[in-house]
């Protein structure tokens, strides 16, 4: 449930730039006010917010070490060395290993991947994993999505002849491996002009650097922004900067001419005729890449990125779908057996966070019981089970809090820990559980703000549906893809009534078709609102009433027409 409406506006003294912006670009100056909102305040920032152009991304060899990163491939590759492609078991891991691992077979074959198994060498780079790479000879790992903080493992594979490139996004420890090269936007001493890069899409940029040293045409490495795309909606990352331009034209690449995995996946999904965007990738495609390292292996993700194979691609999608239907029944009794044990907390009320542990849980679906548990209640979560000797688990956070500051205010009592703000991995030994947990609630009573825990909404700006022309909604598609920092605009419509028309719709009539006016105009509006049946009596009653929405496109029937999605209704303050 929604408890609060929190309405955006940029500051006062930016409203002459708003008009101006209105003005010089011919939009309505709510579309202005959303620019400012995104911090975008020139007419120049704003062509290129609506034309993401590739042109724009940033020189590959601004990023630290990146001179040092190439010039050692390209040694490899000199020497005829055996090259290993090494990522973690998600999907930002596994479309990492798959970037890169697509690139390289282009021009070398001296070259294997490896992801590691979540149950048995758990996160990041394993000693099973550098013990692979020496016993079959392989002199170079280049390593995505982890790595980071490998500082003794990556010693260890010093010792035995094997050189590492780092590839990672997440925040370094005080003292960085002695790798080769690390490449890493969020290392302290970093000077690259972005920071929020997902761990593909700092693949990326060093396959872009590999190119421009080596002369290679840069169409090549274009056509695997695909991949990058849902490396950086399925990590949650900022639609910011070089993501948004990447992301763009990545998913213009899924739409039109997705690799054969990807496809395979789509066409599972029953979207092969939709327009695909970050969220489907999110809710659909994710998950079900997720899944094979979940509940299987993460190999089985990068053998459908990588493959070339219509016939192999599909049997592989069949297989990772069964996996993802295998991991949903597993996070539905997860989640159901946690939640029996929180109802029984005699301190839940008072507790800012949730701390949960059972030795049993499935390693590989803690990190979604986590999401469903901080969704319910509305506070950071961390789920923690048994694996390999160590209490391990998956933190969620709520918006506006960061739980790795949670975490790393515990460190003295983890063995590993890892993330970002608003997700994180850790293990600790199970002794320390009971102390961890008191710490972490400690820490998030002290830091947490009273309204961070109020489930609220941001409202974009407050509208009439006159406001809603043809060509208002052309341009407010520009402003996707939408994602973290660039969120879809949610707007507001007070005092809108029943047309007459409106009813309940589902198989238990737990939706409202709507069929709306306001009261400033004779517009007509189509909206559904998924499970507000509750609201019925009053609207039927033509009581005047609030909205807060986002505008979508129906093409129900072959029809294309715009129809508000609500995400929630509230009665009128006279």
């Amino acid at each position: 449930m929604i408890n609060k409406w929190n309405f955006l506006s940029p500051a006062p003294e930016l409203s002459s730039v708003q008009e101006e912006m209105a003005r010089e670009l011919g939009i309505n100056p709510v579309l202005s006010q959303l620019l400012l909102q995104r911090k975008i305040t020139t007419i120049e920032e704003a062509k290129k917010f609506f034309r993401p152009q590739l042109q724009d991304l940033h020189d590959p060899f601004l990023m630290k070490e990146m001179d040092k990163a190439v010039e050692r491939l390209n040694l490899a590759m000199g020497r005829k060395e055996k090259i290993l492609v090494y990522g973690d078991y998600d999907v930002d891991g596994t479309t990492s290993v798959a970037v890169v691992y697509k690139f390289l077979r282009n021009f070398y074959s001296n070259l294997d991947f490896y992801i590691p198994d979540r149950t048995d060498e758990g996160y990041g780079v394993s000693y099973k994993g550098i013990d692979f790479a020496w016993e079959n000879d392989f002199k170079l790992i280049i390593v995505l999505d982890c790595g980071i903080k490998a500082v003794e493992k990556i010693d260890y594979a010093k010792r035995k002849g094997v050189d590492f490139i780092i590839c990672d996004h997440h925040k370094p420890d005080d003292v960085l491996p002695d790798a080769c090269a690390i490449l890493d936007p969020k290392r302290p001493d970093e000077t690259y002009p972005y920071t929020h890069l997902s761990a593909c899409g700092v693949g990326f940029k060093f396959m872009q650097a590999f190119a421009i040293s080596n002369g290679i045409d840069l169409s090549l490495l274009y056509q695997l922004l695909d991949l990058v795309a849902v490396s950086i909606a399925a990590d949650i990352v900022p639609i910011t900067g070089e993501n948004r331009i990447l992301a763009f034209h990545g998913l213009k690449m899924l739409n039109t001419n997705a690799c054969i995995g990807l496809k395979s996946i789509i066409d599972m999904c029953g979207m092969s005729e939709k327009e695909i965007t970050l969220s489907d990738i999110v809710f659909k495609i994710g998950p079900r890449l997720n899944a094979s390292g979940r509940v299987q292996s993460g190999r089985e993700s990068v053998e459908l990125l990588i493959s070339k194979d219509l016939t192999f691609a599909r049997e592989k999608s069949e297989s990772i779908n069964l996996q993802n239907e295998k991991r949903k029944e597993l996070d539905k009794s997860i989640t159901e057996e946690a939640n029996t044990v929180l109802e029984n907390w005699k301190d839940m009320a008072d507790r800012k966070s949730i701390v949960i542990y059972n030795d049993r849980w499935h390693k590989g679906v803690i990190g979604i019981v986590a999401s469903r548990l901080t969704e319910l209640y509305y506070k950071p979560a961390v789920v923690l089970t048994l694996s390999n000797g160590l209490a391990t688990g998956s933190a969620r956070s709520i918006q506006g809090f960061d739980v790795y500051k949670a975490i790393e205010n515990c460190r003295d009592l983890l063995e590993n820990f890892g993330g970002h703000p608003f997700a994180a991995g850790l293990s600790m030994k199970e002794e320390n559980v009971e102390a961890f947990s008191k710490r972490f609630e400690a820490f998030v009573a002290e830091n947490i703000q009273p309204n961070q825990l109020v489930p609220h909404m941001d409202v974009d700006a407050t509208i009439n549906f006159s406001d809603i022309t043809p060509k208002f909604f052309r341009i407010l598609k520009q402003f996707s893809p939408f994602g973290p920092e660039n969120q879809k605009p949610v707007f507001c419509t007070r005092r809108v009534y029943d047309y007459g028309t409106s009813r309940l719709v589902g198989k238990d009539q737990e939706h409202l078709k709507l069929e709306l006016i306001d009261s400033n105009s004779e517009s007509i509006m189509n909206g559904i609102a998924f499970g507000m049946y509750g609201h019925n009596d009053y609207i039927k009653n033509l009581n005047p009433f609030d909205i807060c929405y986002t505008i979508e496109e129906n093409t129900y029937g072959g029809n294309i027409s715009i129809q508000l999605l609500i995400k929630d209704i509230k009665p009128s303050e006279e």
